[in-house]
């Protein structure tokens, strides 16, 4: 592991992850579908270089009011905790670090949808945004008792009094969107929030 790692902690199955950023009275709670290998080795999320979620939180609206606190033009991995102080926190659905998001088992989902929903109703964050689909799908089955389609954007079930929204996945590996698609959904976050 990295010597620069911060705050890396030790998963259910007892293999290294990132830790959950949780507080409450968090505006917005970020969640992905389960840590990297890289970056839980650089103890941050979104760390692997390839990923557009920092470059696409940094065009953002969303992030406006932490970068001008920060006095930087552009987020970056090491950011994540201190975002903790402008609203904003992180966790996965899934807490074991694997190369891909592809690299999980089904019944992996299962458990961490039940850890996250637990975290949710503890933290009671105002909004809950996953990204991608993979990941939200096991929660809203878990949510509504079926399957379904789901659509990005602002979903209409909550988590408790937690709204959820759905953005796209910031993968370098989701070709589906550009980064002005990304970007574009969390300037809409970003509205839902003000709103």
């Amino acid at each position: 592991m990295n010597s620069a790692s911060i705050s890396v902690r030790t998963g259910p199955s007892g293999e290294p992850t990132l830790p959950d950023l949780l507080i409450e009275g968090l505006d917005l709670v970020f969640v992905g579908i389960n840590p990297s290998v890289y970056s839980v080795d650089r103890g941050h999320y979104f760390a692997r270089p390839g990923n557009r979620f920092w470059p696409c939180l940094s065009r953002s609206i969303l992030s406006r009011r932490a970068r001008a606190a920060l006095a930087v033009e552009n987020l970056v991995p090491g950011n994540d905790r201190t975002l903790q102080q402008y609203g904003i926190g992180f966790t996965d659905l899934v807490k074991r670090a694997t190369p891909q998001a592809s690299d999980l088992a089904v019944g992996e989902f299962a458990a961490g949808v039940e850890q996250l929903l637990e975290n949710i109703h503890r933290y009671r964050p105002r909004v809950a945004c996953f990204h991608g689909v993979t990941g939200y799908r096991h929660v809203h089955t878990a949510l509504v008792g079926e399957a379904g389609q789901v659509a990005l954007g602002l979903q209409d079930v909550k988590l408790g009094a937690t709204s959820i929204f759905l953005v796209p996945n910031p993968s370098g590996a989701n070709a589906h969107y550009t980064r002005e698609d990304q970007t574009r959904w969390y300037d809409a976050l970003a509205a839902y929030l003000s709103g």
